[in-house]
């Protein structure tokens, strides 16, 4: 796969958005990223997922899948070596961060009128 490959999959799901975060592609829903292009010329795509979603991903299939080095990569963000990974393969990880991010966005929302709802009880 190649990083035109990671574009066209990533724009591909519901409401996913191109943008640019630090000069790089990032790919977005509701306005929040879920992967990046950010290391592209390093035959990288990058993945925000769980610490506990990249564990299982580079078990797989570790020539594929590797934890960005650092703090980010401990929080989950990870790499997919785009030439080793299959369409299918990619695409299934492309979905798998693309639904993690929908679902924390959904919490945040959440947390957000939450939080509201208590400050204007307070006020009265």
């Amino acid at each position: 796969m190649k990083a035109s490959d990671f574009r066209r999959i990533a724009l591909s799901l519901e409401g996913a958005e191109e943008g640019s975060h630090m000069g790089s592609a990032d790919f977005r829903v509701g306005g929040r990223i879920f992967a990046t292009l950010a290391s592209e010329k390093q035959g990288y795509g990058n993945l925000m997922l769980t610490p506990t979603m990249q564990e299982e991903f580079v078990r797989e299939l570790p020539e594929v899948f590797l934890p960005i080095p650092g703090g980010w990569g401990r929080m989950g963000s990870t790499h997919i070596r785009l030439a080793e990974a299959s369409e299918d393969v990619l695409a299934g990880a492309l979905r798998a961060a693309w639904k993690l991010r929908i679902e924390k966005n959904a919490g945040t929302t959440k947390k957000t009128a939450k939080k509201k709802n208590t400050s204007r009880s307070r006020k009265r």
